[in-house]
C-alpha cells in the first residue's frame, strides 16, 4: 500500500516565519483548499461563526462524509475524522494563519487568512447576491404601473403616462446606480484579498 503525500509546499514555512504581512501563495492556497475535510473544516466554521470544539468538528464532518446524522456515528467513523483532523489537517491549516487551533485545549476557530480560502468556496454568499431577481420585479412592476397607465386604471388614471413611465425609469436608473456601488465594494474587497495572494 502506497502512502499519500499530504505535506504542504515548502512556501508554508514562509508564511509562519512571516506572519505580520498576512499574504498567502496561490499553491498554498490551492493546497489546503484541495483536500475536501479542509474544505469541510472551513465550510462549517463559517457556519458555527465562532470557536468550537475539535469534537464537535470531527463529529459533523464524519456525519456529513458518511451521509448521516451525527447521533447515528460510530465510534470508528468518529474517531477516524477526529484523528486526521488532530494530526494532520488543523495543525496545515494553523501554520497557514487560516485557523487559530488550540491544540490542547481542542478549541478551532476561524483566522485573518481564512477569507482567502473561503472566496474560493462555494458557499451562500454568492447566492445572496441576486440583482436578477430585483431587476426581474421592477420589470413587472413597471410594465404593470405603464399597462395601467396606459388604459386609465385608478389612481394612475391622473397621472400620465409619460410620468409613469418616467417614474418606472427612474427607479431603474436607483437600481442600476445601487447595483454598480455594491458591486464595486465587492470588487475591492476581492482586490484586497487578491492584493494579498503571492
Amino acid at each position: 500500500m502506497s502512502s499519500i503525500d499530504t505535506s504542504l509546499p515548502e512556501e508554508i514555512t514562509s508564511v509562519t516565519d512571516a506572519e505580520d504581512d498576512g499574504r498567502l501563495s496561490k499553491d498554498v492556497i490551492f493546497e489546503l483548499l484541495k483536500n475536501r475535510r479542509r474544505r469541510e473544516v472551513l465550510e462549517y466554521l463559517l457556519e458555527a461563526e465562532g470557536t468550537v470544539t475539535l469534537g464537535e468538528l470531527a463529529e459533523q464532518i464524519a456525519a456529513w462524509e458518511n451521509d448521516t446524522s451525527v447521533s447515528a456515528l460510530s465510534s470508528d467513523q468518529r474517531k477516524r475524522v477526529y484523528v486526521a483532523l488532530y494530526q494532520t489537517h488543523l495543525p496545515k491549516m494553523d501554520d497557514a494563519g487560516i485557523v487559530d487551533y488550540d491544540q490542547d485545549r481542542g478549541l478551532i476557530e476561524l483566522s485573518d487568512n481564512a477569507d482567502l480560502l473561503l472566496m474560493y468556496l462555494d458557499t451562500d454568499a454568492h447566492r445572496r447576491d441576486r440583482w436578477d431577481r430585483w431587476y426581474a420585479a421592477a420589470s413587472v412592476a413597471g410594465a404593470a404601473l405603464v399597462g395601467a397607465a396606459v388604459i386609465g386604471l385608478p389612481p394612475l388614471s391622473a397621472v400620465s403616462t409619460a410620468g409613469v413611465a418616467a417614474g418606472v425609469v427612474a427607479a431603474f436608473l436607483v437600481l442600476s446606480f445601487s447595483h454598480v456601488v455594491v458591486n464595486h465594494r465587492s470588487q475591492r474587497a476581492v482586490d484586497g484579498k487578491l492584493s494579498r495572494i503571492e
